[in-house]
């Protein structure tokens, strides 16, 4: 009885959305203990600093800690986890849309711990989005201990940050709706089912260990609230004002960031610097004011409760708005949650006291009665606009007060609040500031046309529809014949039209799986039964992950049993090409791979090879005579390639075609190799496309570079000199030389334009080859001015010609240009000294991209009748 243990443990695979929902529970469960240990921490030595502040001299004190508090977190930063900086709100999403940021265990035990000696220590910032980014990272590290594929690994990143957040404020619903909002815009049950499932289980945990945290009871804010149309009109003005100082907040952070960017009168310090310097500017500043200020905690839940007079509310608002910018702006380890409802709170008290003031001054009938109730309603419905400003995140703001105080009476001043200043703040400065962040950092998260469609490839898209395959009672040297007759090195194995099992030249090769006793050896004794397969509807992300999680080249396409078609690794390749060509080629119906019916090899004594395609009778004897005199120069070992082009529906392995023509072309390489004593390989291969065997061939036959003819024209819309050349000059790596040869071309005088970079040495490197053609070639070269150059300015056309003539015995003139623009200058030149060639070199950026893109290429490449060598070096 054969063992294969490790196919068998293929089969054993829990289904997809029991083992997510396993996750989030676990997901849950550690973001709830990671936030309730955060807040312990925070809290323990926040006290401890707060009661050290009473017990010694403040002003040494509190900027003592904030000094040493903050370069040591920034140093634990800046050594073990640079991604552990700022709020980690902006690392979780570039992430969630597949950025290369790194989320592990390491990132989330640097957060904790950097989070709690800054925070503690007097930064002013919040601990709830630092849990965001803690549970995303434990969500992340997670799904590396238990794989899983890419889609399901993004919902469970997206989990983990709702877990967190949800944890931080003991409000789960927010922590959803939040992900939500901000990172996905996704409601697919599975996102949305292991999103609420975490953030559940993270509230619950924090809320059973840590306590209330945030959360004001309901006895507490009940019978503090009220609310009357007659109020409207105010909470109309309180929604302005957060819409516009949460504008000014959001504004204010970048204009920190740049502050501290840019150093100390341009001496630039490092995340430890910056954090040390932030945490004493803080402890100097708390210093200065009243005692209440030293704990951030006590002074919110006085500004929620309108327990504070209208001097100290309007003096809190403006000491957090600095100290939020200082310590945000030096990468400190904390979020802009806290801070928001902080400045929200005092904003709205200040609104509700103006509203009181009208009311008892003015005499104006709003409908509550005086006291500190309207305050309580106001400042709470303050936080939720002022969270709603700086987030983008209305319906957040509005769920997270809500599941805060538990209170409906809040529900319409906060809609009314939280609406109108995400309206304020986004006309004035539009999108997510996580956004806007992760862009100050370089990384932009717009999506592409291109991109969507590419994230949107099925498995049927990506398939082979033409599967060769073999049956289970074929014989074993039946199938050595057929694996010799093909390129493949893997075939479906089929009966009656249903897949039982799959064959690779590894299970060929593999002895010990052949039964001893058998007579007669058939595929069913050595394939490997129940192949991995992939439904038709299967995105590309999960298709990649089949492929890498079991370590196989070509996965079948299966619906039930019946075989579809194939996916090879290959497949996935040419897709990718096809979307960033742009070609209109749908991808469903992909070539197959040239198939070579003839060849011939000489010794390979070479120092490189130089690939030939040939297919035109008239041009390929000019052809090989450039070729040839380039291989000769460099040493290079000739590859002369024809291409027989069939139509899409035929398979070019086993398509009959007639080979004479091309082994006359092919006759004529080898006859010229002769001439220049040159090993000569020559090959006919018959394939879909052109571009894609050449391609083959570069890659196949290691090609340093490629001699293409051109007719002067092409008759396919959007391209300069037809499909395959245009193909050819994007992605082929080594140097491409594109020749269009003039009515009986002669090689005498020649005329080389300089326009600067890479491919412009590349023709110079070429020209001492090509001017052996002629015993006397005059050379000329050329440079254009937009002036009348100095004789400074032609500096680099004088030097050119020294380093050449140590090359070329011949004379070489220098011709400085200028009063037209470049390709009428050249054209004018090259008729008026009766030039026969013209070589372009130029860099990408200038002529080479200019005759791509189609600016050029009528003035020089058609509309010039002498024969023109294009030249585009390697990439």
């Amino acid at each position: 009885m054969r063992i294969v243990l490790p196919r068998q443990l293929q089969h054993l695979r829990i289904e997809a959305k029991n083992l997510a929902i396993f996750e989030a529970c676990v997901i849950g469960l550690v973001s709830g203990l990671a936030a309730v240990l955060l807040k312990q921490g925070i809290g323990w030595l926040g006290g401890w600093r707060v009661q050290m502040s009473f017990e010694h001299p403040v002003w040494i004190v509190l900027p003592l800690m904030g000094l040493v508090g903050g370069a040591l977190s920034g140093w634990l930063i800046e050594r073990f986890a640079p991604e552990a900086s700022g709020s980690g709100i902006p690392q979780v999403k570039a992430v969630l849309a597949n950025v290369s940021i790194l989320l592990n265990l390491r990132v989330a035990i640097v957060k904790m711990v950097s989070v709690i000696v800054a925070l503690g220590s007097g930064l002013n910032l919040g601990r709830q989005g630092p849990t965001v980014q803690i549970g995303a990272a434990l969500a992340a590290q997670l799904s590396q201990w238990i794989p899983t594929s890419p889609e399901c690994r993004r919902q469970l990143i997206a989990a983990g940050a709702a877990a967190g957040l949800a944890a931080g404020f003991n409000a789960p619903i927010a922590g959803i709706l939040f992900v939500v909002e901000e990172f996905l815009q996704d409601f697919s049950d599975l996102t949305l089912g292991t999103a609420i499932l975490a953030s559940f289980i993270g509230a619950v945990v924090s809320r059973l260990l840590g306590g209330q945290g945030l959360s004001l009871t309901l006895d507490t804010t009940s019978d503090l609230t009220n609310f009357s149309l007659q109020d409207v009109p105010f909470f109309l003005i309180l929604g302005l004002l957060a819409g516009l100082f949460g504008a000014l907040l959001s504004q204010g952070v970048f204009l920190s960031l740049a502050l501290y960017r840019k150093g100390i009168r341009g001496f630039k310090l490092g995340l430890p610097g910056k954090m040390a310097m932030a945490g004493l500017v803080s402890g100097l500043i708390v210093m200065l004011l009243p005692p209440s200020f030293r704990d951030s905690t006590e002074l919110q839940q006085s500004l929620s409760m309108g327990d504070t007079v209208w001097q100290v509310t309007l003096l809190a608002f403006v000491a957090k708005f600095v100290l939020t910018l200082v310590a945000y702006g030096a990468g400190t380890p904390g979020g802009l949650f806290a801070p928001s409802l902080i400045l929200g709170a005092a904003l709205g008290h200040l609104v509700g006291f103006m509203a009181q003031t009208l009311e008892l001054y003015v005499g104006l009938p709003l409908g509550v009665p005086v006291g500190v109730s309207s305050t309580t309603t106001y400042a709470l419905a303050g936080m939720g606009a002022f969270f709603s400003a700086v987030t983008r995140g209305p319906i957040t703001a509005i769920v997270i007060v809500f599941e805060i105080t538990t209170d409906f009476n809040l529900v319409l001043p906060l809609m009314i609040g939280s609406v109108i200043a995400y309206l304020i703040s986004d006309r004035i400065a539009s999108g997510s500031i996580y956004t806007r962040l992760l862009a100050w950092n370089g990384i932009y998260l717009d999506r592409d046309v291109r991109g969507e469609s590419w994230a949107e490839l099925t498995a049927s898209d990506l398939m082979q529809r033409r599967v060769e395959t073999l049956s289970s009672q074929m014989t074993l040297s039946d199938a050595i014949q057929a694996f010799s007759r093909s390129h493949h090195r893997g075939f479906p194995v089929v009966d009656d039209g249903k897949l039982v099992g799959i064959v690779t030249q590894s299970d060929l090769a593999d002895t010990s799986r052949r039964p001893v006793e058998a007579e007669e050896i058939t595929l069913a004794d050595i394939m490997t039964p129940k192949p991995v397969t992939v439904n038709p509807t299967d995105p590309l992300p999960h298709v990649l992950y089949v492929l890498n999680r079991h370590k196989v080249s070509r996965l079948p396409v299966t619906e039930g049993l019946k075989l579809l078609g194939i996916i090879t690794r290959a497949d996935i390749i040419r897709a990718e090409a096809d979307q960033v060509m742009g070609n209109a080629q749908p991808l469903g119906s992909k070539p197959e791979p040239s198939y070579g019916v003839y060849q011939t090899r000489s010794p390979a004594t070479g120092r490189g090879r130089l690939l030939v395609p040939l297919s035109n009778p008239k041009t390929a004897p000019l052809l090989l005579q450039l070729a040839a005199a380039i291989a000769h120069h460099h040493q290079y070992e000739l590859e002369c390639l024809h291409v027989m082009v069939i139509a899409r529906g035929q398979s070019p392995a086993e398509t009959t075609v007639r080979t004479t023509s091309g082994r006359r072309l092919l006759r004529q390489a080898e006859q010229v190799g002769r001439q220049w004593q040159i090993s000569v390989h020559t090959q006919i291969c018959i394939a879909h496309d052109p571009a894609q065997a050449m391609l083959e061939a570069i890659h196949d036959r290691h090609i340093d570079r490629v001699l293409m003819g051109w007719d002067g024209k092409t008759t396919t819309p959007g391209r300069i000199f037809g499909s395959a050349v245009d193909t050819i000059i994007r992605q082929a790596a080594c140097e491409v030389v594109l020749v269009k040869f003039k009515e009986n071309p002669t090689f005498n005088q020649w005329l080389l334009p300089m326009a600067g970079g890479p491919n412009a040495q590349a023709a110079l490197q070429l020209l001492p080859a090509l001017v052996a053609l002629n015993s006397a070639p005059h050379i000329r070269l050329c440079q254009v001015f937009d002036r009348e150059p100095t004789w400074a300015d032609t500096q680099l056309l004088r030097q050119t010609i020294q380093e050449l003539t140590a090359e070329i015995t011949h004379p070489i003139a220098p011709r400085p240009l200028w009063g037209m623009p470049v390709a009428e200058a050249v054209l004018h030149l090259a008729e008026k000294e009766r030039c026969d060639v013209i070589i372009l070199g130029a860099s990408r950026e200038g002529l080479l991209r200019q005759v791509i893109k189609g600016n050029i290429p009528e003035a020089i490449a058609r509309s010039s009748d002498r024969t023109v060598i294009l030249v585009r070096g390697a990439i």
